[in-house]
C-alpha cells in the first residue's frame, strides 16, 4: 500500500449500557449530520439506500450480532458467548486499518441517496425534532446509541421514536424510554402525550 494514501487513524472505544455493546470512535466523521444508519441483520448492508461494504465486512466475523453508524463512531452488538476482552483489540486493529486504506464505509449509491433528503415538518414536529436533538440525542448518543423520531400521531399524541445501536435491545432502553424521553417531551411539547420505540 502506497503511505501516502493513509490517514492517521485514532480509534478508542466506549462501553455502553447494553453489555453486548461497544462503541468504537473514530476521530473523523463517517455519517453526515443527523444521519444514521442501523444493522440488524448482514442483508441490511446491502440494501438499497444503506448499502455498506464496513458493515459487510464486520458481519464477517462471527461474533457481530448488530453494527449501527453514526457521527464519527461505529457500535457493534456481539453474541451473548463472546467476551469483548477476546475481540476487541481484533476489532480495534481491523477498523484502523480499514479506515486508514480509507476503504469506503458506504456504497455511493447510499451516499447519493441519503444526501438528497428533504421533508417539511409540522410545527409541532418541528418542536419534538428539536427536544430531541438538543436534550436526548448527545446523552443517548454518549452511550453508543441513537434516537430518531419516526412518526406523530396529532389525535392521540402519540411519539413514536427509533432506538438504534446499543439501545437495540438493551434492559435499560424501555425505562430510559418512559422515565426519561416521556417526561421530557410531555413537558416541553405539550401536544405529546405518550412516547413509543417503534420496532422495539
Amino acid at each position: 500500500m502506497n503511505p501516502t494514501l493513509s490517514r492517521p487513524v485514532s480509534i478508542f472505544t466506549e462501553g455502553s449500557p447494553n453489555p453486548n455493546s461497544m462503541k468504537f470512535v473514530v476521530n473523523f466523521e463517517l455519517v453526515p449530520a443527523g444521519l444514521s444508519f442501523d444493522y440488524a441483520t448482514p442483508a441490511d448492508a446491502i440494501v438499497d439506500g444503506k448499502a455498506s461494504p464496513l458493515v459487510v465486512a464486520l458481519f464477517g466475523f462471527d461474533f457481530v450480532r448488530r453494527v449501527f453508524i453514526s457521527g464519527n463512531f461505529v457500535t457493534i452488538t456481539k453474541d451473548d458467548e463472546t467476551d469483548w476482552d477476546e475481540v476487541v483489540f481484533e476489532t480495534k486493529f481491523f477498523l484502523k486499518d480499514y479506515f486508514g486504506e480509507q476503504k469506503p464505509v458506504f456504497s455511493q449509491r447510499t451516499m447519493d441517496t441519503n444526501s438528497t433528503k428533504l421533508e417539511v415538518d409540522s410545527e409541532t414536529v418541528q418542536k419534538i425534532k428539536a427536544v430531541l436533538d438538543q436534550y436526548i440525542k448527545p446523552a443517548v448518543e454518549s452511550d453508543g446509541g441513537a434516537i430518531s423520531f419516526y412518526s406523530f400521531d396529532e389525535p392521540s399524541g402519540t411519539v413514536k421514536v427509533l432506538l438504534q445501536g446499543s439501545c437495540s435491545g438493551c434492559p435499560s432502553s424501555t425505562l430510559t424510554l418512559k422515565s426519561g424521553i416521556e417526561n421530557l417531551l410531555t413537558r416541553l411539547v405539550p401536544e405529546v402525550k405518550l412516547v413509543e420505540a417503534e420496532g422495539v
